[in-house]
């Protein structure tokens, strides 16, 4: 479904914009990602609505198919460090997970609902997974989901248009980040 209105009180929520993840996965997809992530922040910031920016600092314990070493889960010095596009400011709200839903054991729920939040707007890392989860999660609390689907990338192109074409438009809204920051400039 097509963007059709912003809440009084949206909260952008960046998923997983960090070091080590963006540049192991720098390409057109991503940059672009980045740059409107970063684009939204700002307008954000300049409305005065909350911006929460998520990253991730470890994994869920268990065995997948994909397969973990123990070396691989340590992470060297500065991969969970946010971006420096994104400008974090001391206003920002951060979040780190260790899931793949920014919702699961991170307070994200209550850090939005006592900043009156209804509605959260999704950008970032990966589609399939951690915006996918989030949003799920974030429908599954009650918010009205909105998925900026040119501010998110992933590093399985199938695996993207899958997301943003069959599996968003069933959590919440689909816009482009220019109609999300068509409609914010429309309603400040």
């Amino acid at each position: 479904m097509a963007l059709t209105a912003i809440d009084p009180t949206p909260a952008l929520v960046v998923i997983d914009l960090q070091k080590g993840i963006v540049t192991a996965h720098s390409d057109e997809a991503v940059t672009g990602a980045v740059r409107r992530s970063a684009e939204l922040a700002a307008a954000f910031r300049r409305c005065g609505l909350p911006v929460v920016l998520v990253n991730v600092t470890g994994r869920a314990p268990g065995r997948t198919d994909r397969g973990r070493s123990e070396a691989a889960s340590a992470l060297p010095p500065g991969w969970t460090d946010l971006i420096d596009e994104l400008d974090v400011q001391p206003t920002d709200h951060l979040i780190s997970k260790r899931r793949r839903s920014a919702f699961h054991d991170t307070g994200l729920d209550t850090l939005l609902r006592d900043l009156g939040a209804t509605q959260v707007v999704l950008t970032g890392i990966s589609t399939s997974s951690g915006v996918e989860s989030t949003a799920r999660s974030a429908s599954d609390h009650g918010y009205h989901v909105v998925l900026a689907t040119d501010a998110v990338a992933d590093p399985d192109a199938e695996a993207h248009r899958h997301s943003v074409g069959r599996v968003f438009p069933k959590l919440g809204e689909t816009a482009t980040t220019g109609e999300i920051l068509d409609m914010l400039g429309a309603t400040r």
